[in-house]
């Protein structure tokens, strides 16, 4: 049995800047899964499309029951190949992923689409179809279950990947992090409290001057 998913996304920029921001992607705040990137091959066809292979690394933490099924010298990094058809004339971009090893306990196979929104011309539709399978005898259910939620997680920050990407593109600031947001809130607290702090020593010092002085006047 294999588990399905079906999904559909809106950027809200133009499909030649999500044309653009897509092979930008890497690196940003939300991909620190994502290792490396290279083209394997590239070609433009006679109709004027383009193609192209990329086999990407990306860290493949397991959760502890999985990780006993196997050898402890296993590499947790997962490589996938990533196949794209570029159709500027129609505005399309249809990209295939699936993962190339570690297949004999899950494989993720993801289709893509991009193309220009039907109620909204300045913007990009995503339309994302993923099947997740597995052939461990015993657990493939469960194996498939988590895939299913690591991929519509991943799903998640690719999304926020693309949207601080495409600022960054067209010049505005990038939507802070949730790690940056909170290092700053941090920082301040400290700041506040330090200053708080400052400002009860002063107190303090000024009330002890004004009791020293009020005591010599009885002396």
């Amino acid at each position: 049995m294999v588990k399905y998913f079906l999904g559909q996304s809106v950027l809200r920029s133009s499909w030649d800047q999500v044309f653009a921001a897509f092979w930008q992607r890497y690196p940003n705040p939300y991909s620190k899964h994502v290792l490396t990137e290279d083209i394997v091959h590239r070609e433009v066809t006679p109709d004027q499309k383009l193609l192209s292979r990329r086999l990407l690394t990306k860290t493949n933490r397991m959760p502890r029951w999985a990780e006993r099924l196997f050898p402890a010298n296993v590499a947790h990094s997962v490589y996938i190949l990533e196949d794209s058809i570029v159709d500027p004339q129609n505005q399309t971009m249809t990209t295939f992923t699936w993962n190339i090893n570690h297949a004999r306990l899950m494989v993720v196979e993801e289709r893509c689409v991009y193309c220009v929104n039907s109620d909204n011309s300045g913007w990009t539709e995503i339309r994302r179809e993923a099947w997740v399978s597995s052939n461990l005898f015993g657990v493939s259910r469960a194996v498939q279950e988590f895939g299913l939620a690591r991929f519509k997680s991943n799903v998640t920050k690719t999304m926020k990947g693309f949207e601080y990407i495409l600022a960054k593109l067209q010049g505005e600031a990038p939507s802070k992090t949730l790690v940056e947001s909170a290092k700053e809130a941090k920082e301040k607290a400290k700041e506040t409290a330090l200053a708080a702090t400052e400002k009860a020593k002063d107190l303090a010092s000024k009330a002890a001057t004004k009791q020293q002085q009020q005591q010599q006047q009885f002396v």
